[in-house]
């Protein structure tokens, strides 16, 4: 018998693969599917069929890729749209995998078609439950992805599926979603790896309610915002239109990367200090570990990318890409900074600085202008600094003319990563005198300007 989940990280998505005796399946898989193909062989296993639970809208899914290598047959949820691919699944339908069963409970709120999926031991005993983005450990799916003017309607929905659906199931089903910690398709997501009904129903905070209308006030209270790249996905997982996975982009000379740039999106990934001393001009700062967090927000699928990597391999930027559904990578810079400086080539570089020594610049005479790029939830657990303006990162696209062009502005996070990626996109818009703060309020030691504490 096998259950594992594949855990992608950045988007903290989570994929299943189940099977017994020689027969597999898997749920909700990634762009990047091989692996599921591997870990069933190892096993002696043929993967017979593949479940998605919803339309996602964060990743493009694998279902077609997978099939194409296994033959699998592609079962989707959200019925009412017009997929496509695939068939769709019934509530009440069953399936087989060995002595395993999986039966389809309509479970809708998050999309209004949302299938969840429950295993069968060999017992015939209810063992696990494949929710996808109804019910997260420590929290619910959103309500808003079909818009806020309906997203009561979806929370109303979704407390039917919970309460009357998935809780009655029994206290020691174990739950299985979509995502875990991390992803912007649920608020607050526990950082529990596994949890059960009855875990979620005694102290996942959204279930602690007494009545449907307390359950929706809480759902549609506040969303986290949504990243323009979701509507490209919700579209392609439609309608199928994205080709097959690419191979490794190729290395590039940096004269050729250097002209191809100039009608391109350069993408820088390595970590901040080493962005901040040299890159290529008008580059994007996204450090590897946040690229599936942040380049929804600030790529386009209108330009090609070029990468510029930590060491020198963009397979695993470009896995993240194009999970995303950016399959545009023209290459990337052979030899790194160290080969674009040996060229003779020109590049740029943001100033960093401590926050010590910001504290003591705060503490002198002299006015200092501080960008705040961390969330408001941040804002509110950990404090803000007073006076500083707050523009949260993904916010710079829309909000980057209110920073001002005429004077230092110091930028501030928790630790100098989004803050690296909020200068360089203000730099690559014509700001030049930008200092990134490296450190955060751990370190945060001024007289004059305090924490406000929310």
């Amino acid at each position: 018998m096998l259950v594992e989940r594949v855990v992608s990280q950045g988007l903290a998505h989570y994929s299943y693969l189940v099977g017994d005796r020689n027969e597999a399946m898997v749920i909700d898989p990634r762009r990047d599917c091989e692996i599921y193909v591997e870990k069933a062989t190892d096993a002696g296993m043929r993967i017979v069929d593949i479940f998605e639970t919803h339309r996602n809208e964060d990743y493009v899914i694998g279902s077609l890729e997978l099939a194409s290598l296994t033959g699998a047959e592609i079962w989707h949820a959200d019925a009412q749209w017009d997929y496509k691919y695939g068939r769709a699944a019934r509530e009440g339908q069953r399936w087989k995998a060995g002595r395993l069963e999986v039966e389809a409970i309509a479970t809708p709120g998050h999309t209004p078609g949302s299938m969840s999926y429950l295993l069968r031991d060999s017992g015939g005993l209810p063992w696990m439950i494949f929710t996808g983005d109804a019910l997260f450990a420590g929290d619910v799916g959103r309500t808003d992805l079909l818009g806020r003017e309906r997203s009561e309607e979806n929370a109303a929905l979704l407390y039917h599926s919970i309460f009357n659906k998935l809780i009655p199931l029994g206290d020691g089903v174990i739950v299985c979603p979509a995502h875990g910690a991390g992803s912007v398709c649920g608020e607050s997501i526990a950082d529990r790896l596994w949890t059960t009904i009855g875990i979620e129903r005694n102290f996942n905070p959204r279930l602690q309610v007494k009545t449907k209308e307390e359950f929706v006030a809480g759902a549609t209270k506040s969303q986290p915002e949504r990243p323009p790249y979701f509507r490209k996905m919700e579209e392609v997982n439609l309608e199928a239109s994205f080709p097959r996975r690419r191979s490794v982009p190729r290395p590039m000379a940096p004269g050729d990367f250097g002209k191809l740039a100039e009608d391109a999106q350069v993408l820088d990934t390595r970590m901040e200090l080493g962005f901040s001393a040299a890159h290529v001009p008008a580059a994007q700062s996204i450090w590897l570990g946040g690229l599936a967090s942040f380049a929804g927000w600030f790529l386009t699928y209108e330009k090609p990318i070029l990468l510029v990597t930590e060491d020198n391999d963009p397979t695993g930027a470009a896995n993240i890409l194009e999970r995303e559904g950016f399959d545009d990578i023209a290459g990337y810079l052979a030899g790194g900074m160290l080969a674009w400086h040996m060229a003779g080539l020109e590049s740029s570089s943001l100033a960093t600085i401590t926050v010590q020594s910001l504290c003591r610049l705060i503490d002198a005479p002299a006015p200092v202008w501080i960008l705040d790029v961390r969330s408001d939830k941040e804002l509110e657990w950990d404090g803000s600094i007073t006076g500083a303006q707050h523009i949260h990162v993904t916010q710079l696209p829309e909000r980057g003319r209110e920073v001002p062009a005429d004077r230092m502005v110091y930028v501030f996070c928790g630790s100098g990563l989004r803050s690296m990626v909020a200068a360089s996109y203000l730099q690559a818009r014509g700001l030049r005198d930008l200092t990134v703060v490296l450190g955060g309020l751990a370190g945060w030691k001024s007289r004059r300007c305090s924490i406000q504490r929310g």
